[in-house]
């Protein structure tokens, strides 16, 4: 009898945390209580059955790939970019853990589980990107061997996403009530940091080495045997201020699950001049990239133009941004910044993989309005998985019995 009170206890116990301490009727309408959630549940409610239409009759009935231009938006947006933005899980982990900066260890959490669904919803929508979706497995086996790209990515991916699942799982042992089980899981804790960091490194610059089979698909100006340096570093800045960006709105959104005690703009700062340097780096490797193909008479071109847009506007500029930023410590000017760098790094996958891809080629791909539907309701369904995470487990605060016990 007592074990079966215990039972019915511990349904009790686990619905309640669920939902949030409301009956269902209650939580029903809570979940359509703003303007984010009736906005929200539109895109999903449309995006929804269109992903189930693409996949019941084909690419070819929502996209405008071709055989000539196989990638698309979703590979561009939700698979390159995603994952780079993506990259503040191992940016932040190994400092912390790894390093001793303590100081940082409230953003972790949240960085942490925004690069664990960054990947989830990446993969997702390489999923929809893929025409025989049941082979995504295949590389894992089929393409085995040191030489093969798509073999280590598929693999450093698939093994980094358990990293940081993981990573994040002594949190929902906390939000559970498993105290002796999550104690045992952060002990792995530096190991784990340690794989996400060489994993990580792995995948980010092999993303880019995937540009190095097409020299002659990719424009000049891109085109560097550098790529893959470009993509990690890049990855890195965009980890960064993607942390900047989501603990600022984090912070505002869930005002009373925070801890009040975390200086979070200073926290803001820090994190601003560290992606100073980073873009300070990037930067003149672009600029070797370009020494390197010593195509400078190519600057004075359309696309040209726009290089210098890309590399001027959204790498110099901001690593000046930051650094002044942070000097000043003008904390709104280092999140504005933050959020102008993510733009860039986004700008700077989408300019690899689609408006500097296949650019001799007259007819041109531009993305259906299915595609970027398709894609933004991935990324809602992304901030609505974890909105309803940090609004249950201990993410942007520790529990009281848990406090400096990590």
């Amino acid at each position: 009898m007592r074990d079966a009170a215990s039972a019915v206890h511990t349904r009790l116990s686990i619905a309640d945390k669920l939902l949030l301490g409301l009956t269902p009727r209650e939580y029903a309408k809570s979940v359509v209580s703003s303007p984010f959630d009736i906005i929200a549940a539109a895109i999903i409610g449309i995006g929804i059955p269109l992903i189930v239409y693409r996949f019941v009759y084909g690419l070819g009935a929502v996209t405008n790939l071709t055989q000539a231009s196989p990638w698309g938006l979703w590979i561009g947006f939700d698979m390159l970019a995603g994952v780079a933005l993506a990259a503040g899980g191992f940016t932040l982990a190994s400092p912390v853990y790894i390093f001793g900066l303590e100081d940082y260890h409230p953003v972790v959490r949240p960085a942490v589980l925004t690069g664990f669904l960054g990947y989830i919803f990446a993969v997702l929508g390489l999923i929809c990107d893929l025409g025989r979706p049941w082979n995504l497995p295949l590389p894992l086996v089929y393409s085995f061997g040191t030489t093969s790209v798509m073999f280590e990515v598929a693999w450093c991916i698939s093994l980094y996403s358990v990293v940081l699942f993981l990573e994040f799982v002594p949190s929902v042992l906390e939000w559970l009530g498993y105290p002796g089980l999550r104690a045992r899981l952060v002990k792995l804790t530096i190991g784990l940091t340690v794989a996400a960091v060489l994993l990580s490194t792995l995948h980010q610059s092999s993303l880019g080495g995937l540009f190095l089979m097409a020299p002659h698909r990719l424009h000049p100006l891109w085109y560097s045997p550098f790529i893959p340096v470009f993509f990690f570093i890049s990855a890195i800045a965009g980890g960064l201020s993607m942390v900047i960006v989501e603990s600022a709105l984090s912070h505002r959104a869930f005002e009373s699950r925070i801890d009040h005690h975390v200086d979070v703009d200073r926290l803001a700062v820090g994190l601003g001049r560290a992606a100073s340097v980073v873009l300070f780096a990037y930067f003149f490797l672009r600029l070797q990239g370009l020494a390197d193909a010593n195509r400078w008479d190519l600057l004075f071109t359309p696309y040209g133009y726009w290089f210098l847009f890309e590399v001027i506007g959204f790498v110099l500029v901001p690593c000046l941004l930051f650094a002044h930023g942070a000097r000043t410590v003008n904390v709104r000017l280092v999140r504005w910044t933050a959020a102008w760098t993510v733009l860039g790094i986004v700008v700077y996958r989408l300019n690899v993989s689609i408006v500097a891809f296949n650019w001799t080629l007259a007819d041109r791909y531009i993305p259906s309005a299915a595609e970027i539907w398709t894609s933004l309701t991935l990324v809602t369904l992304g901030v609505v998985v974890f909105r309803w995470i940090v609004n249950r487990m201990p993410v942007l605060r520790d529990l009281p019995e848990y406090h400096g016990a990590h």
